[in-house]
């Protein structure tokens, strides 16, 4: 949608709806910025400030490095492995009486699972593909990880356990329609046999 703007005389506003990997984009050209642009959170909204002359292709890279930037600015996103493993223990106690891993971190070369757990070493490791997800969906993911610290296989007594976070279901979906959009074929087993 594109629309003049009435922040001043010059100025377009397209709004670009949600995709799977960022939410919905306001892009401000205006003929008053030269050379510089800019992007700000408004609500669950980004807000892109770009000059008018940038057009085509050009426009379209200087819009998604400007999101790009600032989506890796949210705090979730760049939280360390200190933070995720503090959040995994949050997690084990509010849904599963406080089981505990040996370590929870955020890997790069886990390119077919979403997470997985060694429950001999009692490690997870989460992709840092999940680092753009709600928090609620990276919470889902791991109790549903810490949940085979306690059941290793998915049998009933595992999803009995996984299920205890309310959104479960939800995160399911979230994440076919994510690996949809990235184009992956994600695993349906996150558990890793060996240490």
């Amino acid at each position: 949608m594109v629309s003049p703007s009435s922040r001043g005389v010059g100025a377009h506003v397209t709004i670009e709806p949600p995709r799977f990997d960022r939410p919905e984009v306001e892009i401000r050209a205006s003929t008053r910025r030269k050379k510089t642009g800019a992007a700000h959170w408004s609500g669950s909204r980004i807000v892109v400030q770009i000059p008018a002359r940038v057009r085509g292709r050009a426009r379209a890279q200087f819009v998604d490095e400007l999101v790009e930037r600032l989506l890796t600015q949210r705090p979730q996103n760049a939280a360390g492995d200190a933070a995720l493993e503090e959040r995994a223990h949050v997690l084990a106690e509010l849904y599963l009486d406080g089981v505990r891993a040996s370590s929870v971190r955020w890997v790069e070369n886990q390119q077919a699972r979403w997470a997985s757990c060694s429950p001999v070493s009692r490690e997870i490791r989460v992709s840092s593909r999940l680092r753009q997800c709600p928090e609620w969906v990276i919470d889902a993911v791991l109790v549903h990880e810490l949940a085979h610290l306690i059941e290793a296989d998915h049998s009933s007594a595992f999803y009995a356990l996984a299920d205890r976070h309310p959104r479960q279901g939800e995160s399911a979906l979230f994440l076919e329609g994510y690996a949809l959009g990235l184009g992956l074929r994600v695993e349906e087993g996150d558990v890793d046999a060996l240490s």
